[in-house]
């Protein structure tokens, strides 16, 4: 890995806090409007959420969880379904709004996507069956995207999440593309995380911990940025501004990234300018198929 700044790429465990495996908030320098917290927790153990200035959505990456969760006008309790690995299709969700305290108990990995703001909404569970599945690009650059953070699935402050799956040997993020300027109606600013988790395609005997890809960012009129990683399961990257992308799925290993997005801009949008040298490769997707590896599925689901 090689990076002209390594204020914004994390190997795994780089962020580490009492008890979470990684956590990025406002105390992270240069950093203001997103944030996200991952952890694995075993029977018996749980997390608490007791900052209230935030929204967050509470994503299970691999198992299930049961989330306490107290804001006006009472207690409730909601179960997490969860999936066998973020390999396996959408999960279910749970979307808190700022003023809320939250204990999660489970077994598994969760991570935690959150934007500092005062303003409240209502509390929403999304079912993976009702999670927007978007099969994106064609040919090499498929991908599966699951909105379930965007503005048409639920109504949050300031929050915009997804998820993203590429099949090995696929590109994502792609055409390299920014949101660091607020142009109405064509770009939004929006501060960006992503969280990296790889694994062997299936069937393979190859080991977890040899899987791998690749991510890019370079500046724009915004500011210098530069990351070059090969990234692993726990990677984060920061991108507070610049082009970012591609993001390559290694042959042999499957590429799976979380987007946390949050801005200044007064409208809660996701738009995007692509790096006008590589905006061209949009049009050769025409007349080409989606990869037919996609869509991943996950079965894994009941009443809450």
């Amino acid at each position: 890995m090689s990076t002209s700044d390594q204020r914004w790429f994390h190997p795994r465990g780089d962020l580490a806090r009492a008890g979470w495996e990684s956590v990025v908030d406002a105390t992270t320098p240069g950093w203001q409007h997103t944030g996200i917290r991952v952890a694995d927790l075993a029977d018996g153990e749980h997390l608490t959420l007791d900052e209230r200035g935030v929204e967050r959505i509470v994503v299970p990456l691999a198992g299930s969880f049961h989330v306490m969760h107290r804001h006006f006008p009472g207690e409730w309790e909601t179960r997490l379904h969860g999936r066998a690995s973020v390999f396996d299709g959408p999960t279910d969700v749970l979307y808190l709004p700022a003023g809320t305290t939250a204990e999660i108990r489970g077994h598994g990995r969760v991570a935690i996507a959150e934007a500092p703001t005062s303003e409240a909404r209502h509390w929403q569970y999304i079912t993976a069956s009702d999670t927007l599945v978007e099969l994106r690009g064609a040919g090499r650059s498929s991908r599966q995207v699951h909105n379930f953070g965007t503005p048409q699935s639920i109504d949050a402050a300031r929050l915009i999440v997804c998820e993203v799956i590429t099949p090995a040997e696929n590109w994502s993020s792609y055409p390299p593309h920014k949101h660091d300027e607020h142009v109405p109606g064509h770009e939004s600013r929006l501060e960006e995380i992503y969280y990296f988790e790889t694994a062997p395609v299936a069937g393979s005997d190859a080991s977890a911990e040899t899987s791998f890809g690749m991510f890019s960012t370079y500046s724009s009129p915004a500011g210098e940025i530069d990351i070059n990683a090969m990234v692993h399961t726990g990677d984060i990257a920061l991108v507070p501004y610049g082009y970012h992308g591609p993001a390559v799925a290694a042959p042999g290993y499957d590429l799976y990234y979380l987007n946390v997005m949050a801005g200044p801009d007064p409208e809660r949008e996701w738009l995007i300018t692509d790096d006008p040298a590589h905006a061209w490769v949009r049009d050769t997707w025409t007349g080409q198929s989606v990869d037919e590896r996609l869509p991943y599925t996950n079965d894994k689901e009941g009443d809450r």
